[in-house]
């Protein structure tokens, strides 16, 4: 406590009572030459100070202390019990009104204490306030660094994606990837077996952000591996496609982090224009665009990395002499203007009516170089040949 008065008499009798109910007590008689700290950081708990201070004008005082940082809760005293004098302590700011001499010593020492609880619940705060920038600061830092990262694992999941377009004769291979994060779920990879085949895919990786990632890195190495046994092996699993969703879905089990795929794995024939395909539990299905319209391939199976025991159905079909193959993973239907699934699939049909458009002009009629902010990752891979 800060007794400040400047009749030392009155002063030491005070500063007694208060020092008789176990509080620390400091006595200030001369203002002029005195000096203590009144902000957070104070020591003080509670003033009690003398309203009647001689040379101290409190109209002229008011607005200084009203810019000033006090945090000391303050209780007044008179030696006379006037309203004008208790209106002043109220503009001031004083907790409490105490008149000389003090008759009603318990009501005082509770006044205090409901000072020093006030004063203690600040000071908590304060320090909780200071917890908090502090952690701030670091989560600030930490999301820096996680974007870094991000952005770092964005540049080298950009880096495994095939080339696009890539050429072949009559054969044309491109893609578009939007994340919605940083790092995308989806995914999708093609490449030549020899001079005959060309094998493709397109993944949707459940989920987002890293560990969606990390799933597209298992298949990617899947895929490489395959391609790898094919050429030092003479091993032909990369040439089935459900030979391949198999591979795939023991993988992602053995992954043990709870991530599935939907997927499309594709064989293509540039010899004799044909498709094997698979698909596991993937939408939409692969659209067929040619001169005799458009349509979606058919094909059952579950998505890779849910059950042991599932199961894959392989089609083969005859290509025409020109089509486009154009695959999308599921967030393309967030982004169409149609409220159901029926319609978004319809729409996606009437988008791809016209044979002779380039895949970029099919992205283009989507919209996706217009997505700013995707609700879900989007991949389009898309196949052509033109005779």
């Amino acid at each position: 406590m800060l007794v400040v008065d400047d009749d030392p008499a009155r002063a030491q009798g005070l500063a007694d009572i208060v020092a008789s109910a176990g509080f620390h007590v400091e006595v200030v008689s001369d203002i002029q030459s005195s000096h203590f700290a009144l902000a957070g950081n104070s020591e003080l708990d509670v003033i009690l100070c003398e309203l009647d201070l001689e040379g101290v004008s409190w109209d002229a005082v008011r607005p200084i202390l009203r810019e000033m940082d006090i945090q000391v809760p303050a209780i007044m005293l008179s030696d006379q019990a006037e309203v004008s004098r208790m209106m002043t302590a109220l503009r001031l700011g004083a907790s409490d009104f105490f008149v000389h001499p003090v008759k009603d010593v318990e009501a005082l020492i509770k006044s205090i204490e409901r000072c020093v609880r006030q004063r203690q619940l600040r000071r908590e705060l304060d320090e909780s306030r200071k917890r908090l920038e502090k952690a701030n600061t670091e989560l600030r830092g930490t999301i820096k660094m996680l974007e870094q990262d991000q952005q770092a694992g964005r540049q080298v999941q950009l880096s495994m994606l095939p080339a696009t377009p890539l050429v072949l004769g009559d054969y044309s291979f491109s893609h578009t990837v939007i994340p919605s994060l940083f790092l995308s779920g989806d995914f999708t990879d093609y490449f030549t077996i020899g001079t005959r085949y060309v094998v493709f895919f397109i993944a949707d990786v459940s989920g987002h952000g890293s560990s969606s990632a990390f799933a597209t890195v298992l298949l990617k190495n899947l895929f490489a591996r395959k391609r790898s046994d094919f050429n030092r092996k003479n091993d032909s699993t990369i040439l089935s496609p459900v030979a391949m969703l198999h591979r795939a879905n023991k993988e992602l089990l053995c992954l043990d982090v709870g991530k599935f795929a939907t997927m499309v794995v594709g064989l293509i024939d540039m010899e004799q224009n044909t498709l094997c395909y698979s698909i596991a539990g993937h939408l939409p299905q692969p659209l067929l665009v040619s001169d005799e319209g458009v349509s979606y391939l058919t094909g059952e199976g579950s998505a890779v990395g849910l059950m042991e025991d599932s199961e894959y159905q392989e089609c083969q079909i005859g290509l025409p002499n020109n089509f486009t193959l154009a695959l999308f993973t599921d967030g393309i239907l967030e982004i169409l203007p149609r409220d159901d699934l029926i319609g978004k699939e319809a729409y996606l049909l009437q988008s791809f009516e016209d044979l002779t458009e380039s895949p970029a002009a099919m992205v283009e009629r989507l919209g996706l170089k217009r997505v700013d902010a995707a609700p879900d990752d989007i991949a389009a891979l898309f196949v052509t040949k033109r005779s």
